[in-house]
């Protein structure tokens, strides 16, 4: 019986340790860096969507603090983001008998601009885009416009943070 316990003990022993440092989110975060900060995404979009600008910030900003531990700060970050909302479009995808749409889509695009400032071979300067497709029947106002915004935005910041620092 004793001799079960030390071989447990020894067994946890050595998976943890042999594991090292993980990120189950896949983060790279290079050696040092302690700080990021989001600089305010511009909103150039011909169609604007008042406040859509610091949502998207915010959003980027929790993602990438509940997904490491970087301290967020307002200026001299080791990682800054920036960038701007280069497109809010909403646009009939498929059509009925009657000419009307039966279905519509709602289309973001932020142009992001990342510095890496303990590692400058990671810099990047890319585009994203992603959609939501609503019934051609419903207003995008109110929960709806939320959702809409919530399901674009967490797909937006999820490939941010995985170009940026999952490298995936």
């Amino acid at each position: 019986m004793k001799t079960q316990k030390y071989l447990l003990v020894l067994f946890i022993t050595t998976t943890f340790t042999s594991c090292g440092f993980y990120s189950f989110t896949g983060a790279s975060v290079p050696a040092g860096t302690k700080t990021y900060q989001v600089n305010r995404f511009e909103n150039n979009s011909l169609l604007v969507e008042p406040g859509l600008e610091r949502d998207f910030k915010i959003a980027l900003e929790d993602l990438i603090q509940n997904q490491t531990n970087l301290n967020l700060v307002i200026s001299n970050g080791d990682l800054v983001y920036e960038g701007e909302i280069t497109d809010y479009r909403i646009s009939p995808t498929t059509a009925t008998s009657e000419n009307t749409a039966a279905q519509n889509r709602l289309t973001i695009s932020v142009k992001v601009r990342f510095f890496n400032r303990k590692k400058e071979d990671d810099d990047l300067d890319q585009s994203f885009s992603f959609f939501y497709d609503y019934p051609g029947s419903a207003q995008l106002i109110g929960a709806q416009k939320d959702a809409a915004h919530e399901e674009i935005f967490e797909r937006l910041t999820q490939d941010i943070f995985n170009a940026t620092l999952a490298k995936w």
